[in-house]
């Protein structure tokens, strides 16, 4: 990593208000370069703390951006940070989060310092917020470039293949691990207070009772809105995506979950104005020091981007001298690219981390791609049952790695012992790029139930690679808008997708296909999957994404370099950290545990002397023959302090799921402290109808929800 201290201009920053039309104000950051002329702005808007939980990462990109002639500026969502108001619900008819977001991008523009061009980023739902508003067409947003970051997929609801688990959904199943955390993360994020050194020490605690009064968990709707974001909004576009004017830059990584985003926006959005780039990354920008890598230079990657879509006329001269790459190391420019480059990852041992992965740069100047072949593989042998433990699941990994020891899957040959698994000998290397698919005739023995999928590499020494993976809730086969129930002892056809990948295989090697009914857990097992299901490997296939063996190397990237770090330290501590991820198995309950920490705990120590410290668990448990005995709990804990002036603001968060054959049963609590005072207390209890693999004739009726906030 280069740490860039040089620049084209020199720059200042300041903190602001801006105001909303219901006068409101939204706190924000701004990064300019001192030049008398107007310059473009670049906003990242997102519900998170400019101050506190973002700042390392805003250090890093914004004043770089500044000393590239452009404003970069960094606004808090209302309701979050020093922002006022109150937070967005999550209801499907609250759009306030995306208009003050328009409301911004035209605030911006009319600023004297500006040029009346506005650029848009953001990592994860600040991507998808980018993409929202872009979906708005505000006429001052020229661009944005969206990172790991879900989208809607209005347009393949129809399709029962369509993954959709940017929205607490896959493939028509409720997701555990991918979703309950996620709400509890985001409860106890959305009911941390402002700080009193930045909105005064009088105001800042009635701002705060004001916004836990109006606070709800995700997890309360989480089963029951599969197109919702559980981070306490929407998820997707409100609009379908053919609504977006701005150019587009979707980026992603195979290790994220939400890198099919990319595929489907290069394939919907007119190709003179969308570029895809999809890497080995985990869940973060392209170049951070996560792993696995290789990382790139991705700030002077979109600064490419920005110059030539909101640059029109050719760049200012700069105030001061320093190096400026407007086009691409070979000096193409960033619109002569190909339409997709991604990276397509040579085989490589199992293993739960990599500091980088071996393979090369291709690049499609079409999606889906005319260099890409889609070959069937038949599956062989007699009718076999498929009825996997309710603990096929525990080596799945991190359903959104961050670069962790822990987060990648582990050698999948227990998994696979748990699962029925096809092999298939390669003729010689073969790329992988895109979903691969399967096609399988199956006879339920119960009216509910998932199929899971997955395709891995097994080595000459047996060992097994996890490449990707794909499931469906059998009740979703005719489209995730709807559920019908099997009729036990039925046979039928489906078809759905895997999630897409860039994958090499060997020569030697072999491509295994396992199938189960379990994947806990990543899945919420359905009443009566225990049964199992009977697969027909006569009338069923594997079709892989074959591309032909060209890579390009013109497609090349800078050194990754940020500009000067924040200087945030860790406080020491003799406290021996918990495993990332441990499993545990009580053999006279025949229960299976698995608790995983989902980020780093301890203090960071900011250079204004703000302690922050966050701790989080999360533990699943379920018995290996009962999947009504499926369990979720989830606990946060965060604490804000300062020394001078004095202030010591705590938040502590449970939640918990559990189920019977009708219901999820969801509890909630929060807590929070001023001091040794407790300033807000409540818990939340509810039962949700399963709306997963329920219809309106399934003769379960239609139980009346049961509320109580106290």
């Amino acid at each position: 990593m280069h740490i860039r201290t040089v620049f084209p201009y020199e720059t200042t920053h300041e903190d602001l208000w801006i105001p909303l039309a219901d006068g409101t104000r939204l706190y924000a950051r701004m990064w300019r370069p001192l030049t008398e002329e107007p310059v473009p702005a670049l906003l990242e808007y997102l519900p998170d703390r400019l101050r506190d939980s973002t700042a390392p990462r805003d250090a890093q990109r914004h004043p770089w951006y500044a000393g590239h002639g452009y404003t970069s500026v960094r606004v808090d969502a209302r309701g979050h940070g020093n922002s006022e108001g109150v937070p967005a619900t999550a209801e499907p008819s609250d759009t306030a989060e995306t208009t003050d977001g328009v409301e911004v991008i035209h605030w911006l523009a009319a600023q004297p310092w500006c040029s009346g061009r506005v650029g848009m980023f953001g990592l994860s739902r600040g991507g998808t917020i980018s993409l929202r508003i872009a979906a708005r067409a505000p006429g001052p947003l020229k661009a944005v470039v969206v990172v790991c970051s879900a989208d809607d997929g209005t347009a393949d609801h129809r399709f029962a293949h369509r993954t959709d688990r940017g929205f607490g959904r896959e493939g028509g199943s409720v997701l555990t691990a991918g979703a309950h955390a996620r709400a509890a993360a985001a409860l106890a994020h959305v009911a941390r207070p402002p700080d009193p050194a930045h909105v005064g020490q009088v105001m800042w605690r009635d701002m705060w009772v004001a916004r836990l009064e109006t606070v709800d968990p995700g997890i309360r709707t989480w089963p029951t809105h599969p197109a919702r974001d559980v981070n306490g909004g929407a998820g997707g576009l409100d609009e379908d995506s053919s609504a977006i004017r701005a150019a587009v830059l979707a980026v992603g990584g195979w290790h994220d979950p939400y890198r099919d985003s990319v595929l489907r926006l290069v394939r919907s959005l007119p190709p003179d104005r969308v570029r895809g780039l999809i890497g080995p990354w985990s869940h973060g920008y392209p170049d951070q020091d996560r792993r696995p890598g290789p990382a790139i230079g991705f700030l002077q990657e979109t600064l490419r981007w920005w110059d030539h879509w909101l640059e029109p006329h050719g760049r200012r001269t700069p105030a001061a001298p320093g190096a400026r790459t407007p086009a691409g190391t070979d000096g193409r420019p960033v619109m002569a690219e190909p339409l997709l480059r991604s990276y397509v990852m040579d085989a490589h041992p199992p293993a739960t981390a990599y500091a980088s992965l071996p393979g090369r740069w291709v690049g499609d100047t079409a999606w889906p791609s005319p260099l890409v072949t889609v070959i069937a593989y038949a599956l062989r042998g007699a009718p076999v049952l498929v009825r996997s433990p309710q603990h096929t699941g525990v080596d799945a990994g991190r359903f959104r790695p961050v670069g962790g020891d822990a987060d990648l899957p582990p050698d999948q040959r227990e998994e696979d012992a748990r699962s029925v698994c096809f092999e298939f000998e390669v003729p010689g290397e073969t790329w992988i790029l895109g979903c691969p698919s399967v096609r399988l005739r199956l006879t339920s023995h119960s009216a509910r139930g998932q199929v899971i999928a997955r395709v891995c590499d097994v080595a000459p020494d047996g060992a097994s690679t996890l490449v990707t993976r794909g499931a469906m809730n059998l009740s979703a086969r005719y489209g995730r808008d709807r559920a019908v129930l099997w009729k036990p002892g039925a046979t039928e056809d489906v078809r759905f997708e895997l999630d897409a990948i860039g994958y090499a295989v060997p020569p030697g090697h072999r491509i295994r296909l396992s199938l189960s009914s379990a994947y806990w857990p990543w899945i919420w097992p359905e009443p009566g999957s225990e049964a199992g299901f009977t697969l027909d490997p006569s009338a069923s296939s594997l079709e892989l994404p074959v591309r032909a063996r060209e890579s390009d190397p013109t497609i090349t990237f800078a050194e990754p370099e940020h500009s000067v770090p924040l200087g945030v330290a860790s406080a020491a501590t003799l406290d021996e950290p918990r495993p990332e991820r441990r499993v545990v198995h009580d053999v006279a309950k025949d229960e299976w545990r698995l608790e995983a920490v989902p980020r780093d705990g301890g203090t960071l120590v900011h250079p204004d002397g703000l302690e922050h410290a966050e701790e989080a668990l999360e533990t699943y448990r379920v018995r290996e023959a009962d999947p009504l005995s499926a369990r979720a709990h989830s606990s946060w804990s965060i604490r804000l302090r300062r020394a001078e002036p004095a202030w010591d603001a705590r938040v502590e968060v449970r939640s918990e799921v559990v189920c019977d054959t009708r219901d999820f049963i969801t509890s909630s609590e929060l807590v929070c402290e001023d001091g040794d005072e407790v300033v807000f207390h409540r818990t939340w209890e509810r039962r949700i109808p399963r709306t997963a693999g329920r219809s309106p004739g399934d003769g379960l009726g239609d139980p009346a929800e049961q509320d109580a906030d106290r």
